[in-house]
């Protein structure tokens, strides 16, 4: 579904199209991981964010405008008119405001459908965008940088723009994540091939935020970039939510996926600055990273309650899982609470993350009570593990208790349980509390069940174990000492794992046929040989480089260049031609010549190492005439010289010595070649 929306401060209207009409909008079929009726639930939620955010604007502008006038005017009638349409205007926002947070705390949309009982997750919703026209940009773009009609490479737009359309509706599982990482390649070719460091290519990228569904627009590919990385953490956030965590592969796979979505945030945060929309600013990432480390460590406390055998060190490991998945959701709500984030995420996100802190500390004391409790009759553990877990238990000793002796005193134990019970019944009181506050958890029925379950069965458990003649109890039992058996690990995104190729293949070699580069126009030029051959030295592949012209020969008159690129030979195009398929195609040239498409460059840094090619086989040449009579012709000239300048300089004739980076980007192909005449 698509929303055009105008920009804040202007009055222009939305309009929406339906999931079908955008679907015949597209120039391009169903692609493999793009599933356009998601539309359907997904971006019914965005258009309707993006309809109230429009009404908002709508309403402060009005309220601007009308606070003006109370200011300006001295009518004390015209004052109680406007004191008036205020608080109707201030009502309109205050209800506005409730319907969007309703909507940007929408997690149903996102969760399992299995009919385990399980807490719920919080995903996040995509980033939604605009349709983007490249092909006249882009048309232009080739015509006037690369010096070819544009109309020729129709066919590569149109793909580029079907894999754009089909990236904005990825499905719900690995074949939308490819999609989407398909196209974030694919965007590093379209840089380095359309966009100059030193100018914009004019294209406007459209992104909505993926809470509050404010646009944004920037010029800059970066910014299309980090967004459709957002859309990927984001999309893995949604894979994990809907897996079924009442199995271990279940669990394992939603472990993976929010690893993943932790390090794409966090990979978007150390890579991308000057974020446009609060989504993408660092501390939004931050605390998205933070999240996402909670929920995969309250999945490894869900996979060590479906392993735990029901022994006593296994019960205690539990209780201190549930301690770790309670601290680290603490973390995430300071994280919450940080000036810049504080405002911006939703209400139910945060009373959630409280929630799951209060829940998870009451498990932990309600597990460490059940080890106490039940194995109250228990042998001794054959190799002490058992003293040594229960030692380890609390993050300090509890009152009173002698915790060598408790192993061997059913009662004292008992007495210790009750009193984490009594701690996990506070507790589970305390999250359910939480939960009231907020009118959209209440409607999650789930959480509801979960957190009432838990409640009765702590309050059942106290009631087994209480008794009437319990005078000296232990006040309040310590907390459990945080420890879990699996850290969280941030993955980075392996985009190496969807192998691309370049759509716009057919403009040559990057490294040469790029943006970053300048070369002087297209010319054409006949070359016919003459009795000493054609009078040029080759060298390269991809494209093939003229590495020298003898003076007075035939390339000479001709007008070739040491430093030019043949580009094509008789109208075959050899941008991508090896060294010895160009020479064969000279070779076979007939009596009236040849005719050859050639380029120069013009960067300054390649200009300067070219400058220095032709003053290395300058010298060459002169030494030969004056002092090498009888010996062989230099024909490794340019080796000769790349060995100089790797040397710093030594007989270079006060060659400057460069940096070794700057070799790399030397667009002069495969050095192997021996640089022989023609």
């Amino acid at each position: 579904m698509e929303t055009e929306m105008s920009d804040p401060g202007s009055d222009e209207e939305q309009t929406a199209q339906t999931p079908m009409e955008e679907d015949s909008h597209s120039s391009g079929s169903t692609r493999k991981g793009c599933d356009p009726l998601s539309q359907t639930q997904r971006s019914r939620l965005q258009h309707r964010r993006a309809r109230i955010n429009q009404q908002i604007n709508k309403e402060m502008r009005m309220r601007a405008g009308a606070e003006n006038l109370f200011r300006a005017t001295s009518n004390q009638k015209v004052k109680e008119t406007v004191a008036l349409e205020l608080s109707f205007v201030n009502s309109n926002l205050q209800l506005l405001k409730e319907e969007l947070e309703e909507l940007n705390s929408n997690m149903e949309v996102y969760q399992t459908d299995s009919e385990a009982v399980n807490v719920p997750m919080i995903p996040l919703g995509l980033k939604e965008t605009k349709e983007v026209d490249l092909s006249v940009p882009l048309k232009d773009f080739i015509c006037e940088h690369y010096g070819e009609d544009g109309a020729q490479y129709e066919g590569e737009i149109r793909e580029f723009m079907q894999l754009r359309q089909a990236m904005r509706t990825p499905s719900r599982n690995e074949e939308g994540l490819e999609l989407l990482m398909e196209f974030y390649n694919q965007l590093y070719f379209l840089d380095h091939r359309f966009f100059p460091p030193n100018k914009t290519l004019g294209v406007h990228f459209h992104w909505y935020d993926s809470l509050t569904g404010v646009p944004s627009c920037q010029r800059s590919l970066a910014f299309e970039k980090g967004s459709v990385l957002f859309n990927i953490g984001a999309l893995y956030t949604q894979i994990g939510a809907r897996q079924d965590r009442s199995s271990v592969p279940g669990i394992d796979c939603a472990i993976d996926a929010f690893q993943k979505a932790a390090g794409a945030f966090n990979y978007l945060k150390e890579n991308f600055s000057n974020a446009p929309s609060l989504d993408m600013s660092a501390a939004s990432l931050c605390m998205l990273v933070r999240l996402m480390v909670a929920q995969v460590q309250e999945c490894v406390f869900e996979r060590a309650l479906l392993l735990q055998d029901a022994c006593f060190t296994s019960l205690l490991q539990v209780a201190q899982e549930a301690a770790r998945v309670s601290d680290v959701y603490s973390l995430v709500q300071q994280t919450m609470t940080q000036p810049l984030v504080k405002d911006y995420v939703p209400f139910s996100w945060a009373t959630m993350v409280q929630v799951k802190t209060e829940h998870f500390r009451a498990l932990s004391h309600y597990y460490a009570a059940v080890a106490l409790c039940d194995h109250a009759q228990a042998p001794e553990e054959d190799d002490g593990a058992g003293e040594k877990a229960l030692m380890q238990l609390h993050i300090r000793e509890p009152e009173g208790v002698d915790l060598r002796e408790l192993l061997r005193n059913p009662e004292e134990r008992r007495k210790l349980g009750k009193a984490h019970l009594r701690c996990a019944v506070m507790r589970h009181e305390e999250s359910l509390r939480l939960h009231g506050l907020c009118k959209i958890l209440r409607k999650m029925d789930i959480l509801q069940e979960v957190l009432s379950f838990t409640h009765r069965r702590s309050l059942d458990k106290y009631s087994d174990i209480d008794r009437e003649d319990d005078f000296f109890e232990i006040a309040e039992a310590p907390n459990i000492h945080s420890k879990t058996q699996q850290k969280p690990d941030i993955q980075t995104p392996d985009f190496s794992s969807v192998r691309v190729s370049d759509i716009f293949h057919r403009l040559g070699p990057l490294a040469v046929f790029s943006a970053r580069n300048r070369w002087g126009p297209r010319r054409q030029v006949h070359l016919v040989r003459g009795e000493a051959g054609l009078g040029l030295t080759l060298r390269g592949d991809s494209p093939v480089l003229i590495a020298g012209v003898v003076p007075g020969g035939s390339a000479a008159e001709a007008g070739l260049k040491e430093g030019d690129y043949i580009i094509s030979v008789n109208g075959v195009d050899c941008k991508w031609a090896k060294h010895a398929e160009v020479v064969q195609l000279l070779k076979t040239c007939s009596d009236g010549g040849v005719e050859l498409s050639v380029i120069t460059l013009l960067t300054p840094e390649l200009q300067q190492e070219r400058r220095s090619v032709l003053m290395s086989l300058s010298r060459d040449k002169e030494n030969t005439c004056e002092g090498n009579q009888g010996g062989a012709r230099g024909r490794g000239s340019l080796l000769n010289w790349t060995r100089r300048k790797s040397g710093g300089g030594a007989g270079g004739g006060g060659t400057t010595k460069r940096p070794a980076s700057t070799f790399s980007l030397l667009p002069f192909g495969n050095l192997r070649d021996s640089g022989a005449m023609y």
